[in-house]
């Protein structure tokens, strides 16, 4: 796909991974539809994507409510006249252990409130957005690509059993889209980012960033930059579909 003029949405993207995507792709002369919850954040990145001379817009909406994220889509659609491409970046994360225990006695178990929590927006909001996309892409007839925003953490991580379940199905989601939507031309992919120097990772204190580059071969964090320039090479490589691909550093193998 030859991402000029292409009308791409990212979602989180006011800002940290989804801002980067965006310049990145502002770079490579897409439109984008930017849609997050701060307006602040998502005005900074539109005005970002501007100065690179492209059409980028933002929009307000709760990504795990149906009718917000089916309006969302027709808004995006009527504003920029077709859609080619959608990047379920948008997550959250409220960690805890499974289950607490201190002198032999539970004493804290994850709450359902929290597993909920972070179902309805990684999960359920990357499924109402990847529905919703290839829903127009189809109507449309233009060709397109979904890529949805896993982690290397899918496959299990101490203290995120809500975070962690939510990251392997969107990767599992992807290689169905991918089986499902090929013949119409739309092609499906995931990117399971490592530890990312992302703003809340960054206002971590330096001795515990440390700690984590210190276990990672490379011996650095990634940076949002080289996470932006994988969404493109997916976009940009029409062969590629169903995959997931893991940049982390080396830090699963």
């Amino acid at each position: 796909m030859d991402l000029k003029d292409k009308v791409i949405v990212i979602t989180g993207g006011g800002r940290g991974l989804g801002r980067a995507m965006a310049l990145e792709l502002a770079g490579k002369g897409a439109r984008l539809a930017l849609v997050d919850l701060n307006q602040d954040d998502l005005d900074t990145t539109v005005a970002l994507c501007a100065e690179k001379g492209v059409d980028a817009r933002g929009y307000i909406a709760d990504i795990s409510d149906e009718s917000a994220v089916e309006k969302l889509f027709t808004d995006v659609v009527s504003d920029l006249g077709t859609l080619n491409g959608l990047v379920n970046n948008a997550g959250i994360t409220r960690d805890g252990l499974f289950v607490k225990v201190k002198d032999g006695e539970v004493v804290s178990r994850m709450s359902k409130e929290n597993w909920d929590m972070v179902l309805k927006v990684n999960l359920t909001g990357t499924f109402l957005c990847g529905r919703e996309a290839a829903t127009k892409m189809i109507e449309l007839g233009t060709e397109g690509c979904i890529i949805n925003i896993s982690s290397i953490s899918r496959s299990g991580n101490m203290g995120q059993t809500n975070y962690t379940a939510t990251k392997a199905a969107v990767q599992a989601m992807a290689v169905t889209w991918a089986k499902e939507l090929a013949r119409y031309g739309i092609r499906a992919a995931s990117i399971a980012p490592g530890y990312i120097a992302t703003e809340m990772v960054m206002a971590m204190k330096p001795e515990a960033r440390e700690k984590i580059a210190a276990g990672i071969p490379t011996k650095r964090l990634g940076q949002p930059e080289e996470i932006a320039r994988t969404v493109s090479f997916i976009f940009e490589n029409d062969y590629v579909d169903g995959r997931c691909f893991e940049v982390d550093g080396a830090l699963r193998i």
